[in-house]
């Protein structure tokens, strides 16, 4: 049996490949087990500066199988289905970037592991949705991070109809950041990784504390945390090199690159 998750080191990215192609990606427990380790170890990982996530097959990921709803006892099942969530936990916890690159279709948890992303790239005929109503159930981990995109009112709609979404439609509601041809996916997402790479990586750390953390917090709270991230970015040596840099127009090296 292979492994539902390919993971490999490519240039300073971690790439992270769903690979249940003949099942359109769907989360069992090997798989989430999987996906987890990999996004934790690539956020270990002195080598690695940005964490692609892309998939096998036609799909990205169409959710959650069916068969693991099998579980009769209520503590398994709930065991079950924390871990098919973990994903957004240790994403929101990374101190790296991370990338999902979206084809075919990201429904139900496949759409939740998108939102959870911190950029996503889709295809022009990508297809979203959080569609577990219409199996008599409901998208309740993808709703938390789609909740930090939409306003209540559509999240209540994609939850309750189950509706898809083009890309097109997902990127103008701000769920995507890029759209490109579908033969141009992962040249697109490694473009946009390798822009990353180049940047000072513990200010991509701060922007992901702050954004996951102070901008959870009432106003005031979360700007005082802002400030003391800052500061603590301010006064690391990558940032006096970048401002440095930027003074005499040189590209940076940062001094330290393993956070």
């Amino acid at each position: 049996m292979e492994n539902p998750i390919i993971s490999y080191k490519e240039n300073q990215k971690g790439v992270i490949q769903l690979n249940r192609p003949e099942s359109k990606n769907t989360f069992n427990k090997e798989f989430a087990q999987e996906l987890n380790s990999s996004l934790m170890k690539f956020d270990d990982d002195d080598d690695i500066r940005v964490v692609i996530i892309e998939a096998e097959g036609k799909h990205f990921s169409t959710g959650i199988a069916l068969d693991q709803f099998d579980e009769a006892d209520a503590h398994k099942q709930k065991a079950l289905l924390t871990l098919m969530d973990l994903h957004n936990h240790t994403i929101a916890n990374m101190q790296k970037p991370v990338i999902s690159a979206v084809k075919g279709y990201g429904i139900a948890n496949g759409s939740g592991l998108a939102f959870a992303s911190d950029l996503v790239v889709a295809a022009a005929d990508a297809v979203f949705g959080t569609t577990a109503i219409r199996v008599g159930l409901a998208c309740l981990g993808p709703a938390m991070p789609l909740s930090r995109h939409v306003g209540r009112k559509r999240l209540m709609q994609m939850l309750m109809t189950g509706q898809h979404i083009s890309a097109v439609e997902a990127y103008d509601m701000g769920l995507v950041n890029w759209l490109v041809e579908p033969g141009e996916l992962r040249k697109k997402a490694f473009e946009i990784a390798d822009e990353l790479i180049a940047k000072n990586p513990y200010a991509l750390a701060a922007i992901k504390e702050v954004v996951y953390r102070a901008s959870e917090m009432p106003y005031h709270q979360g700007i005082d945390l802002s400030t003391d991230i800052f500061t603590r970015l301010a006064m690391h040596p990558n940032a006096r090199h970048g401002l440095k840099s930027f003074q005499t127009k040189t590209k940076p090296q940062w001094p330290e690159k393993n956070l």
